[in-house]
Order: structure tokens, then sequence, then C-alpha cells
């Protein structure tokens, strides 16, 4: 079997997303870093990870004013600048993309979208982690959607550790899952003919507890095997 590399973007728990993906055979993670600014190790890359962390700044869709109104302090520019580069790669090259949590804010961000800066504060229920462990809940699947097919069910449970999520949707995107309380838990293309593999997830696969679940496992192997497929 042909060995396949996936570039995963560089976080505090990038071990736990290279350890994840590597459960598929044949599959190596790299590590793109914007603290040893590794951007060009990309060009060896089959298939990108964006990782789960700090929130995105918020003028990447022009509202610089959430920094003060919602605090939001955690926000690495660095980080930010590479995910932006790293992006503008997958869509000129066509590879195949796996948002997970800030991954897919950052996306959906990308491709046109806002964001809700802190979701208590616009009327939902809370989706940080607890203190020691994550939050769990539902999510409704579109019967319809690539993520349905890929689960091979309409709900499931789900981890949860964010205090953000996609408002409007990105440009050529649609969602394709959300919460009890209508949060945004996951995204596609719209239409996915002639496109990359792309799905974007807001729970954290490579750490539920649960890593038979369909809503983990299923999810790496179709990404993988979108990436074989494509190479």
């Amino acid at each position: 079997m042909k060995k396949i590399i996936i570039g995963i973007t560089d976080c505090s728990k990038y071990d736990a997303y290279a350890k994840w993906i590597e459960r598929e055979e044949g599959v190596e993670a790299l590590r793109l870093s914007y603290t040893n600014n590794n951007f060009q190790d990309i060009e060896k890359c089959h298939g990108i990870v964006l990782s789960g962390g700090e929130d995105i700044h918020p003028r990447y869709y022009n509202k610089s004013e959430y920094v003060e109104q919602y605090n939001l302090d955690d926000i690495i520019d660095d980080r930010d600048a590479l995910e932006w580069k790293v992006l503008e790669y997958v869509r000129d090259r066509k590879l195949p993309l796996l948002g997970i949590c800030r991954g897919l804010q950052v996306a959906n961000v990308f491709f046109g979208g806002t964001l809700i800066p802190d979701i208590p504060s616009f009327g939902k229920f809370n989706h940080s982690k607890f203190p020691e462990y994550d939050r769990y809940h539902t999510i409704q699947v579109d019967p319809d959607s690539l993520l349905a097919k890929i689960v091979g069910s309409n709900q499931g449970s789900v981890n949860s550790a964010h205090h953000q999520s996609a408002d409007l949707i990105g440009k050529d995107l649609v969602v394709n899952a959300i919460s009890p309380d209508n949060v945004v838990e996951g995204i596609e293309w719209k239409n996915p003919k002639g496109k990359p593999f792309l799905m974007l997830v807001q729970w954290h696969p490579e750490r539920m507890k649960d890593q038979e679940s369909t809503y983990t496992k299923n999810i790496r192997s179709a990404f993988v095997e979108s990436v074989r497929a494509s190479n």
C-alpha cells in the first residue's frame, strides 16, 4: 500500500490528532507549524487536517470589534496567517480537507462565512468543555448529506468543546448537522460534484470516548480513502 502523508496544522494537542489519523494503515502525519515556520512542507502532503485550538481573529470576517466586545484573548496571529496560506494551497491544489472544531471555523471564514464569537452571548446553550472533560450532546444530521452517508445515521452523540461557531455559511458550502439548540455542527460542499473531499466538523473525533463510533472512525476512514483516491 502506498504511503500517504497528511499535513496537520499545529496546536497544543497535535499528538492526539497525529495518533488518531495514523490509525489508518499506511498514513503518516506531518506537522505544519507556525512556530517552526515550515509551511513549505505542505508540498509533501496528500491531504490536510485543520486542527482545533485558539480563536481566529475576527478581522478575517470584518468584525475586529469582537475582540474587545467579547474579550477574545485566545488568538495567535501567526497561526491564523499560516492556516490561511494552507487553505489557499488546498484550494489551488484541490487537496482533500478535514476541518475539526477551529478547523471548521477557519475554513468557513476562508470561504466567506462569519462566526458567532461567543455562543452563550448569542442566546444558545454553553458548548464549552467542562474543566476536566468534554461535554456531549446529540446532533441531527441532514439525511441527504455526505456526512449522513459516511456515518450511516441521521442522529448521533458527539463531544463538545467550543465557545464559537459558524454563523453565515461560506460560499458553496452547506450545513450538514446541527445541535438541539441549532448550533452548526458540520459543514460540507453544497454541490460536491467535481470538487475534492471537504468535511468540517465542530466536534473532536480524535478524542471522543467511543473511538468505534461512526462519528469518529468513519469520518477518518472516508477522509483517508478520499486522499488515496486522489493520488
